[in-house]
């Protein structure tokens, strides 16, 4: 009876136009394979999974393949046969984790100055290349210098700051990327329909996800769950065996959040905790969530016409504002970190969603706030709303949190501005928050929010303790909750400073205009040679 072939090997690519998600590293090997710019050492890094020994393996048949150095080896002649099969004569493959020692590599290399016994040339493929001893890379470093020229060198390491320097100059490096998700997702559907096996869109998100950037780790992952499944994948399984979170308990979750339904959210975790799920694995599922509705908000077409549960996400990116998006992001992943500190995992778990809810602000646009259905159209009757903010600092997190309120001022651009420079006087400021505010320049007014620009060469002054004196001296001014947002650029008007300093120049002006005229100062001028010291006049207030 015979043993079927796990899919990580039968899959495994064996030309450059396999490989999935290594473009550039293809590229650049093709172009070199093709135009005969041979080295005489490579070294391909990555984490695992990715691909740096299957390369190593097709690099080595680019370069003996019985038809000539080409990047397309013809896979069917004796040479690529037995490169594939692991039997050629002349490819030696080290694995340097169980061949740390100095001896291996001396013996390696004595080898590597005999001919190649039927290879143009003999190719040593030594992974983990970063586990041999100091002693094993001086003896490698000798022969790297005055490499013969029927050797190549491949070398594939997880982590290539243990290499030492003087090795790294000598190879011709390529940095392997992790595979994005969607590019997995792809490869292992085309792997399914090849198996004549049937999967739904969902299970194959969740598999290429669980893989973290490894097509390996993904291959081996789908043959146990076509194990699990009994030869048949469905979303329902591939959650119970990946102990993945039923996306359903965090759609519930945002729910009772828009809805400031701090029992109905506590129920639901009551829910997880009962069916034993992983709630470090739920709140890294939580802030995956968040940043696909972010996503949804900000930029809508990088949602696929295909994605899976796409109108539930587009349908939470109306509830809430981006900002609060943006909160409950950061707080999902502080609080991941604060997992490990937290009493249990439970306290940890529920003590970030109270978190959420602690902060989520009292008026939103198109949420459900209260149990009330409240549509866009009704956000929109209420008019703008506005938000203050609020910083909250605690020794796992340091967030500003902005709070909804309805603003029942109205300001416009002409006016504030051409009023500004007087007001900025009646502020209760002084020192540099004084001076910030005296060259801001006014760009945008909006009911809640007042935009300055700062020229280049007074930026130093935008410290956060300045501006924060600034906006609270506005606010106790204006009476009215109000958001200041500063920016760097080209001053297009006059600021409150440059209109000070014109009108001081301007008064200075007159003022030796007057004391040039005098008769008595004009008769000293003319009779006794004085001179006037222009530097000495001062203006009468």
């Amino acid at each position: 009876m015979s043993q079927t072939q796990v899919l990580a090997r039968k899959w495994r690519p064996k030309s450059f136009s396999e490989l999935t998600g290594q473009d550039h590293v293809v590229r650049a090997l093709t172009n070199a394979l093709e135009q005969k710019r041979l080295h005489h050492a490579y070294l391909f890094t990555g984490t695992r999974g990715i691909g740096k020994t299957t390369i190593a393996r097709i690099l080595a048949k680019a370069l003996n393949c019985q038809t000539g150095v080409s990047s397309t080896p013809c896979g069917v002649c004796s040479a690529c046969t037995e490169i594939d099969g692991g039997r050629f004569i002349d490819l030696i493959e080290m694995d340097a984790a169980s061949n740390t020692q100095v001896e291996k590599m001396r013996e390696l290399l004595e080898n590597a100055l005999y001919a190649p016994t039927v290879a143009r040339y003999k190719v040593y493929i030594i992974d983990e290349v970063h586990m041999l001893s100091k002693s094993a890379f001086n003896a490698m470093l000798k022969t790297l210098e005055e490499p013969p020229e029927h050797v190549k060198f491949i070398l594939a390491t997880t982590d290539p700051q243990k290499i030492p320097v003087t090795v790294l100059s000598r190879c011709l490096q390529f940095n392997l990327k992790q595979i994005p998700v969607q590019l997995i997702a792809a490869h292992l559907k085309h792997v399914l329909e090849q198996e004549h096996i049937s999967c739904d869109e969902t299970s194959l998100q969740l598999l290429a996800r669980s893989a973290q950037g490894s097509m390996r780790d993904a291959l081996s992952i789908l043959d146990q769950a076509i194990a699990f499944g009994e030869g048949k994948i469905e979303e329902a399984g591939m959650r119970d065996m990946l102990g993945a979170i039923d996306q359903s308990y965090l759609y519930d979750l945002l729910d009772a959040l828009s809805q400031k339904d701090g029992a109905k959210m506590l129920a639901i975790a009551d829910a997880m905790e009962n069916r034993s799920l992983s709630l470090d694995a739920a709140l890294q599922d939580m802030a995956t969530l968040l940043h696909r509705v972010a996503l949804a908000q900000v930029v809508p077409s990088a949602i696929g016409e295909d994605a899976p549960e796409r109108e539930q996400i587009f349908a939470l990116a109306k509830v809430f504002l981006p900002e609060d998006i943006q909160l409950f992001y950061q707080i999902a992943i502080n609080g991941r970190d604060d997992l490990s500190r937290a009493p249990d995992e439970y306290a940890g778990f529920t003590m970030t969603l109270m978190r959420m809810l602690a902060f989520i602000p009292d008026d939103m646009t198109a949420a459900s706030t209260g149990g009330q259905d409240k549509t866009a159209a009704e956000a929109a009757a209420r008019g703008p709303s506005s938000r203050t903010n609020l910083e909250i600092k605690r020794p796992s997190l340091s967030v500003t949190i902005e709070t909804t309120v309805k603003p029942d001022f109205d300001i416009n651009l002409s006016s504030f501005s051409d009023g500004w420079r007087v007001m900025v006087n009646q502020l209760k400021l002084s020192g540099l928050a004084k001076m910030l505010a005296q060259h801001c320049e006014v760009k945008n007014v909006l009911p809640n929010e007042i935009e300055f620009c700062v020229p280049e060469t007074h930026k130093h002054l935008l410290d956060k303790a300045y501006q924060e004196r600034m906006q609270t001296a506005l606010r106790e001014h204006l009476g009215k909750p109000v958001r200041l947002k500063f920016s760097i650029g080209i001053i297009t008007g006059l600021t409150p400073a440059e209109l000070g300093s014109r009108e001081k120049q301007e008064k200075h002006s007159q003022a030796v205009a007057a004391i040039e005229s005098d008769l008595f100062v004009r008769e000293l001028v003319e009779h006794f040679d004085a001179k006037l010291i222009v530097s000495s006049i001062k203006p009468i207030q």
